[in-house]
């Protein structure tokens, strides 16, 4: 059975303005629609997207697992409407300093882990785009090719890195 090919992509710097801390209201949550045509292209070069974020916030009680909701339906709608699918949603909701330490939450690899086997994914094939070192050890841990960019960086400025 053939694998696929995926685009992992943090969320909060990546895929929706950084605010510096948590986006903790609907209201913050603003899409950067400048990832709209990259992230268009890159499904139709046959890469599925995957979001993979942490979430501490929701540990700390800095917002709901309903707001968070709301948040990713926001961003899935937005490129709904732009012919752009997302694969799924992992987060991590945990927060070392609220539940301890967790497998699930980035620099541990466990949710591109899940997402792999989920989708039948070639991890060698595969790469994360994130805004934080603890994106690259993620993706490292799960053999997946990291790509750093800036917080707000359009992805489009990094799309010749990616076969």
């Amino acid at each position: 059975m053939k694998k696929n090919k995926a685009v992992f992509l943090d969320r909060d710097g990546v895929l929706n303005k950084e605010l510096g801390d948590y986006v903790c209201h609907l209201d913050d949550f603003v899409v950067l629609e400048h990832n709209l045509k990259p992230l268009k292209e890159l499904q139709d070069r046959g890469y599925l997207l995957v979001i993979i974020t942490n979430q501490g916030g929701v540990a700390k009680g800095w917002y709901s697992e309903e707001t968070l909701a709301a948040m990713h339906q926001r961003l899935l709608d937005t490129y709904a409407a732009h012919g752009i699918h997302i694969s799924d949603v992992y987060y991590c909701r945990h927060h070392p300093d609220y539940n301890g330490k967790c497998l699930c939450r980035k620099p541990g690899s466990l949710m591109l882990e899940k997402a792999i086997a989920r989708f039948n994914v070639d991890a060698s094939q595969s790469y994360f785009i994130g805004d934080n070192q603890r994106d690259m050890m993620a993706g490292e841990g799960a053999g997946v090719t990291g790509i750093l960019i800036k917080s707000d960086q359009p992805i489009g400025e990094v799309l010749h890195l990616i076969a």
